[in-house]
C-alpha cells in the first residue's frame, strides 16, 4: 500500500497526501504548492507519505 501512495504522490501529489493524512493542514498546503509549481507539490507529497509511517 505504501508503494501505491508514493506513486500517487508523484503522479497526483494531493491524492497521495489525501490517502495518507486525509483532508487537513498538509492536504491544503500540498494543494497550494502544487498550484504554485508541480515539483514543490511532489516533494511535499513524497515527504508526507514517507514521514507518516
Amino acid at each position: 500500500m505504501e508503494l501505491f501512495k508514493i506513486i500517487c504522490a508523484i503522479i497526483l501529489p494531493p491524492l497521495g497526501v489525501f490517502l495518507q493524512v486525509g483532508i487537513g493542514k498538509h492536504f491544503w498546503i500540498n494543494i497550494i504548492l502544487t498550484l504554485l509549481g508541480y515539483v514543490p507539490g511532489i516533494v511535499h507529497a513524497v515527504w508526507v507519505v514517507a514521514k507518516k509511517k
